[in-house]
């Protein structure tokens, strides 16, 4: 049988019953596009979580106050009342080889108010190395200076968020005051937004001066946090091997088991967090896949009841001449050609699917082509295996006791 006689013969049997072909087309585009959509939320989820934590910095260790024996959660995981890390801890790293910057900050939510409005927000005390650090622009004003720092200046840099609680949304602050614990500060700026992540909104925050929060704020030298930016992606494992044997030293703990303080590497996090994500999407679509197995049930019984009803024509042709690879082929063909019918119907579907979530549901979603050119195989797929059967059913009929089928 010629290839174009192939084709135009499946193009007839597919179009002879359109009602049963277009129920087993739409088993297939639900199942894959239920894939699609899945795989696009696992995946937009992944590149958001990923987006999110390179954007509080880049090339970045994360020192924390807290014991490792209790890595759990509690305040000694390193986020609560902890105070184990100081100032001078952060001076002594910058000495560390390979070590670009370190910007320590202590913060807490504090009530802030203006003029007549007020909101409950982080309040963050940082040094001018901070911006760098933790990729913190500014959209208006200026950041914190050194000089700010060694003047004990009550000056303040609004995140975006905290500007529109207690200014308005767009508007320019700058030169107006505000109120913490009752102490009056100078807005001199306003940061870029950068969004929400696992650790917190960056948007809904303020900065002050560290010596400022410490002298009038917290009224102690402690820090909540030390970030180092190495000067590398590859110096990360060297500058957190070093700085941890520093801190040992300075905090005279001979066990590191013991330690009063926990460094979170940037790449960990990003690897757990593409783990996770990972793992998320497999699930998603693992769920989805379920419905393509009943996609393919329909192709199969399809096919069976194609097979018995063209059993007089199936021995026709085989007392003719037609040999067996060729009857198997043709009922093949078929079933290949409603997968691959309902595969692009499917990944059309899919494709909206993700774009409406996106919009009504605010989730970021991702169609990638790797999906598209998985969905397009598993089409294929599915038509193979769940069209083998009827067609070697076919193939093996007898064309004198077919061609009695009644």
């Amino acid at each position: 049988m010629l290839l174009t006689d192939l084709v135009q013969e499946t193009i007839l049997a597919i179009r002879a019953n359109k009602a049963r072909s277009g129920l087993t087309i739409l088993g297939i585009v639900i199942g894959i596009g239920s894939v699609i959509a899945m795989v696009s939320i696992g995946q937009g989820a992944q590149k958001s979580i990923e987006s999110s934590i390179q954007s509080i910095g880049s090339n970045l260790l994360l020192i924390m106050p807290g014991f490792q024996s209790n890595v759990s959660g509690g305040p000694s995981a390193g986020r609560g009342s902890a105070q184990t890390l100081t100032s001078e801890d952060a001076t002594a790293i910058q000495d560390v080889a390979d070590v670009a910057a370190v910007a320590p900050d202590l913060s807490r939510r504090y009530q802030v108010t203006a003029k007549s409005q007020n909101t409950n927000t982080q309040i963050v005390g940082t040094v001018a190395a901070y911006s760098q650090v933790r990729n913190v622009e500014m959209d208006t004003g200026s950041f914190i200076t050194a000089a700010d720092q060694n003047s004990l200046r009550k000056v303040a840099i609004l995140g975006p968020t905290t500007r529109d609680d207690l200014f308005g949304e767009g508007v320019d602050p700058t030169g107006q005051k505000i109120r913490i614990q009752q102490i009056e500060f100078s807005v001199i700026g306003v940061a870029k937004s950068k969004g929400g992540t696992g650790f917190g909104s960056q948007d809904d925050m303020i900065y002050i001066p560290l010596s400022t929060m410490q002298k009038f704020i917290a009224g102690d030298n402690y820090v909540s946090t030390i970030s180092i930016e190495a000067v590398s992606q590859d110096s990360l494992a060297a500058v957190q091997q070093e700085v941890n044997d520093l801190l040992l030293a300075r905090h005279k703990i001979s066990d590191s088991n013991q330690a009063d303080f926990q460094i979170m590497n940037q790449a960990d996090v990003v690897a757990t967090a593409a783990s996770v994500t990972g793992t998320f999407t497999l699930l998603l679509g693992a769920i989805a896949g379920i419905s393509l197995i009943v996609g393919g049930i329909g192709i199969m019984n399809m096919m069976l009841t194609n097979v018995t009803e063209r059993t007089r024509e199936i021995g026709l042709r085989k007392a003719i001449g037609a040999k067996s690879a060729e009857v198997s082929g043709q009922f093949l063909a078929e079933a290949v050609a409603l997968t691959f019918i309902g595969g692009l119907f499917g990944i059309i579907i899919g494709w909206l699917a993700s774009l409406i979530i996106s919009k009504l549901a605010s989730i970021s979603t991702n169609v990638s082509m790797s999906s598209i050119l998985l969905a397009f195989g598993v089409s294929a797929l599915i038509g193979i295996v769940f069209g083998y059967y009827p067609a070697t059913r076919a193939a093996k009929l007898n064309p004198i006791e077919a061609l009695r089928y009644e």
